[in-house]
């Protein structure tokens, strides 16, 4: 009977034996290979627009009587670009010339008076109260002066309000008052633009290729002429996508546009050079252990899985591999919780990433 148990535990733990060493079943996986975007063929259309461009109005109330300028004039810095009938301000500024000639004239008035009661008081021919109102009298006075030399200042720069000139030297880009057209303080007259620092603004997708940043260089030709390029740079990117293309605005800042990039033409923008390639995996491929990243890489001559660190971003094109990871490399992409490392797999089909 001793015999026949130990011989019944020696067949139990060979067989427990056996049952460890079994192999993983082979687990059919999707999987993909890894692909670099190209960037070099991406391209954006837009438009040469000016980087300083103001709208003139002027600040007060007033009938057009005159505007010299047209589309597509240039405008000098200083220059008069409109006029609003200056009838009622020159009116305000001969008001405000008599009441300060008026307050003037109460001041010495009461200056005169002061003196005279000054040198009563010293033969005691007027009581000191007298004194103090003359001094009070004097004091209302000037503060008149001031208030009406306040007062002529502020009408002669209204008067001055009824000439508007160019902030800077420019083309005029768009009118948006006609003569006769009674104005109102803040409504554009005229768009001028400056034409020697030009920009081209272009909408770009989420699938771009590139993370957008400042300073990404950019290839930028005319439409009509693709040989004319130039070399550019971003230098500004909405904060915000458009609610309904769901673009993001870009500005370049071209480097010594030609004249042909006139302000208004169509452009094309493309990467200057060839990047470091872009590698993007889908997000079911992506295994999260303790604030790390993992992905499931089949060995192609085995078919085993092998749990790869990976380095990854977020950004508006999906998730971008920045480390860990190379071109060519065929990952799992479905089932990722319930694999072992190196259980061997039998790949189904490929996954888009």
């Amino acid at each position: 009977m001793i015999a026949a148990g130990i011989v019944g535990s020696a067949l139990a733990l060979s067989g427990c034996q056996q049952e460890t060493k079994a192999p993983e079943p082979v687990r059919p996986v999707l999987s993909t290979v890894l692909e670099s975007s190209r960037s070099d063929g991406t391209a954006a259309v837009g438009v040469v627009e000016p980087r300083f461009k103001t709208s003139l109005a002027f600040r007060v109330l007033g009938r057009l009587t005159g505007r010299p300028v047209n589309v597509g004039d240039l405008v000098t810095e200083g220059e008069t670009v409109g006029t609003i009938d200056p009838t009622a301000f020159e009116l305000a500024v001969r008001a405000a010339k008599a009441e300060l000639a008026k307050a003037e004239a109460q001041l010495a008035n009461a200056q005169a008076t002061e003196e005279r009661k000054r040198v009563l008081i010293t033969s005691e021919a007027t009581t000191k109260q007298t004194l103090d109102d003359a001094e009070q009298a004097r004091a209302g006075a000037e503060a008149s002066v001031a208030r009406a030399q306040a007062n002529l200042t502020k009408a002669i720069e209204q008067f001055g309000y009824a000439q508007l000139k160019a902030d800077f030297a420019g083309v005029v880009t768009a009118v948006g008052a006609e003569v006769g057209q009674v104005v109102s303080p803040g409504q554009s007259v005229l768009a001028v633009a400056r034409p020697d620092i030009r920009e081209a603004v272009v909408d770009v997708g989420a699938d771009f290729p590139l993370p957008l940043e400042i300073g990404l260089p950019f290839t930028v030709s005319l439409q009509l002429l693709p040989d004319v390029q130039v070399e550019g740079q971003i230098r500004e990117i909405a904060p915000q996508a458009d609610r309904v293309t769901r673009t993001r605005r870009v500005r370049i800042a071209l480097n010594n546009p030609p004249p042909s990039f006139r302000l208004g033409a169509t452009v094309t923008a493309k990467l200057s050079k060839e990047q470091s390639p872009i590698l993007r995996v889908p997000a079911s491929a992506v295994l999260a252990k303790d604030g790390t990243n993992f992905v499931w890489v089949i060995d192609l001559p085995t078919s085993a899985v092998s749990l790869q660190k990976v380095d990854l971003d977020k950004d508006e094109g999906g998730i971008r591999v920045t480390g860990g990871l190379a071109p060519g490399a065929r990952i799992v992409t479905a089932g990722i919780h319930s694999l072992k490392q190196g259980q061997q797999v039998r790949i189904e089909q490929d996954s888009n990433p």
